[in-house]
């Protein structure tokens, strides 16, 4: 799911793109699809900067590659965009744009995000994985250890989970301007104090993995959504921690936290691209990855 442009710049040693690293690594822990979430004005953008290239490379290897375009008035019959509305519908939307397409379990990750080798190999491995049908909806999450997510740049928003014994989703909480602190992880609250949170905790990255069931429930799901907005609701979102947090609550779905203990790296800000650059460069020195990624 690529929202802006920012996406598109380089941080690789030969001028890779995060998004370079998370499809390298998603076709070697076994995904054998690709399909590109955007909108129709960074379409030639994208295509030309990494869409064309990708597609050359992976169609070698057998891989296809898709796009679904995200639209503001891509909306189901009956309802119109409300007068003053120009955000996107959320991650829920973004989906759903892909939802002729898709008809096996499948990942969804941001493409500004990267995410680590070991979460696309947890995330297949429990996709194919067989499971007891218990007549819910079976999915799967990537959680990151909070301290690992952090940006030495700003404040960000993380969903928190909460677990059951089972290691099952219970909830997400998604306190908003999480600071790294000398102390740790803290959420400044309006009065400027700080409350402490356990570094330990797992949050989600919108790295989820999921299945075709789930496309029809959340293409209900956002019916409902539509109906519950007002005219004057012109930036709620339909959003998948919000979504997933809901069918757990109404005991429709089971969602499986796989723990992953590698370290978010992302461009929050425009600061941050600078500490990415150089992680990455880490990366291939250590040999993670070759220092042209697709020799």
């Amino acid at each position: 799911y690529a929202g802006g442009i920012k996406q598109l710049e380089p941080v690789g040693p030969n001028g890779e793109l995060i998004i370079d690293y998370s499809i390298y690594d998603a076709v070697q822990a076994g995904f054998q699809k690709i399909v590109f979430v955007i909108r129709h004005e960074i379409e030639q953008d994208f295509r030309e900067i990494i869409g064309n290239r990708l597609e050359k490379r992976l169609g070698k290897l057998g891989i296809s590659c898709y796009y679904g375009f995200q639209e503001l008035r891509d909306l189901p019959e009956g309802f119109s965009v409300p007068s003053g509305r120009t955000k996107p519908w959320g991650t829920g939307q973004a989906v759903l744009s892909c939802k002729d397409m898709i008809q096996e379990p499948f990942a969804v990750i941001n493409a500004d995000d990267y995410y680590g080798k070991e979460a696309y190999v947890k995330i297949h491995d429990y996709l194919v994985e067989e499971h007891q049908d218990t007549g819910k909806l079976d999915m799967c999450m990537a959680g990151f250890i909070l301290e690992n997510t952090l940006s030495d740049n700003g404040s960000v928003t993380r969903g928190i989970c909460s677990l059951d014994d089972n290691k099952n989703l219970v909830g997400i909480a998604e306190p908003y301007n999480i600071k790294k602190t000398a102390k740790g992880p803290a959420v400044e609250n309006e009065d400027k104090s700080l409350r402490m949170l356990d570094p330990k905790n797992l949050v989600s990255m919108n790295m989820w993995g999921l299945t075709p069931a789930f496309l029809k429930t959340l293409e209900e799901g956002f019916v409902e959504f539509l109906k519950e907005c007002g005219p004057e609701d012109l930036k709620k979102e339909y959003l998948l921690p919000t979504i997933v947090d809901k069918l757990i609550k109404e005991q429709k779905a089971d969602v499986a936290v796989l723990k992953s203990h590698d370290t978010w790296f992302g461009v929050t800000y425009q600061e941050d691209k600078e500490k990415v650059t150089e992680a990455f460069s880490d990366l291939v020195r250590q040999g993670v990855y070759a220092e042209n990624l697709y020799a």
